[in-house]
């Protein structure tokens, strides 16, 4: 039987896995915040130099996160949740810390990496727990409030940067991850964690993912499905200058304020999906909603050619409320798979979605040259949002399901 965890306690680790995304968020999205000024800062003003290390610093995090979505994970199922839960966030605050140091591109690129490894494992681990402490009927309750109160750290981190500078911005983030350390006592263990602990089961196995062909497709439909929201924050959020230039705008964006309006959204998203799906008792509805107004409002962004900053911003901010089915998407990768695997693949699965931006912005870079930036972000845009709609049909609905099984 699975340990009986107070109402107290439950919504302490609800809390603290929502501040922890928090700070995971923040640091995150900070690169993408202060990409300008930071390589400014190390000496590179030409907007080429600026564009083409913005890219090469971005995609060494996302490899970062995939390689550490892995290790996480595994030690998630392996360790327990809140070994990898409080692991992930002093090693990304300490590399954060370091962040504020840097003196060379060089460094950038390396401590961008080692950030990545640590920005892997928070999110996994927390919606797990939260998952596996939490009734079926209220769960989702829980890991909104995660994703609600988390996503909000873009929007701090823009304000943050804004006012103090991108230095330290680094130190403050990491200052924060630090600080909520010291919250982790009090924190409770998933209760049937531990119970396949005593039952002596396989645990984090990450090839079990591959030897049994309907855990495969499951797992690489969940990543499928969800790569629109990188396609937007990592791509049209995050460039939102280079774009605003291809859109003939008379007043370009800045990616802070695009990335603080989108996160807003995206907060404001997540809120609604969660609530969504408790009243309409399902996951899939939800996904089908927003990945369709997430198409639709990308099209349109693409199209405005000559808008206004307020509109842009604007738009910034819609695409972010229809990308806000991430944290559905999560809950349902972690409610299709058995303990002793749960943690690896809840953490693994927005890693590899995180990760598959790589793809995306290599194959948004080969078709620039030969079609335009418009253009370029239309076609990779059409096949995600295609290929995404398609894998959720491919899914099984899991509002309600039962967590208390194992992959064998």
């Amino acid at each position: 039987m699975q340990q009986t965890i107070s109402a107290q306690k439950i919504w302490l680790t609800v809390m603290v896995a929502a501040l922890g995304y928090f700070v995971d968020i923040y640091d995150l999205l900070l690169f993408s915040i202060i990409r300008i000024e930071s390589l400014k800062g190390l000496g590179y003003t030409s907007a080429e130099d600026i564009e083409n290390y913005g890219h090469l610093l971005i995609n060494t995090q996302m490899i970062g996160l995939l390689l550490g979505g892995i290790v996480f994970g595994i030690l998630g199922d392996k360790k327990g949740r809140l070994s990898v839960l409080f692991g992930s966030i002093i090693t990304y605050s300490l590399a954060n810390i370091a962040n504020g140091f840097v003196t060379s591109i060089e460094q950038y690129v390396v401590l961008r990496f080692i950030a990545g490894i640590g920005l892997a494992g928070e999110l996994g681990a927390g919606i797990t727990l939260v998952n596996e402490i939490m009734s079926k009927e209220k769960r989702g309750y829980g890991v909104t409030v995660v994703a609600s109160v988390g996503l909000l750290g873009a929007v701090v981190a823009s304000l943050i940067s804004n006012k103090f500078g991108w230095r330290p911005a680094f130190w403050i983030g990491g200052g924060m991850g630090i600080a909520l350390l010291l919250l982790r006592v009090g924190v409770a263990e998933s209760g049937l964690f531990s119970q396949s602990k005593v039952e002596g089961v396989q645990r984090g196995n990450f090839a079990m993912i591959f030897n049994n062909s309907k855990r495969l497709k499951i797992y690489l439909y969940s990543i499928i499905c969800t790569i629109p929201v990188w396609y937007v924050i990592g791509l049209l959020v995050s460039f939102c200058k280079e774009f605003g230039e291809a859109l003939q705008m008379s007043e370009i964006p800045l990616p802070r304020w695009a990335i603080l309006f989108a996160y807003s959204g995206l907060s404001v998203g997540d809120m609604a999906s969660g609530l969504i799906s408790q009243w309409t008792r399902s996951r899939k509805k939800v996904q089908y909603l927003f990945l369709t107004l997430g198409a639709i409002f990308s099209a349109i962004y693409l199209l405005s050619g000559g808008i206004s900053l307020e509109m842009f911003y604007a738009l910034c901010f819609v695409l972010g409320v229809a990308s806000g089915y991430w944290v559905i998407s999560i809950t349902s990768v972690s409610e299709h798979f058995g303990t002793n695997l749960r943690a690896t693949v809840t953490t693994t699965v927005p890693n590899f979605v995180r990760g598959s931006f790589v793809l995306v912005d290599v194959s948004y870079n080969l078709l620039k040259s030969s079609l335009g930036r418009l253009e370029s972000a239309a076609v990779v845009g059409a096949v995600v949002f295609v290929l995404a709609i398609w894998s959720v049909r491919q899914l099984e609905e899991t509002f309600g399901k039962d967590l208390n099984f194992q992959e064998y």
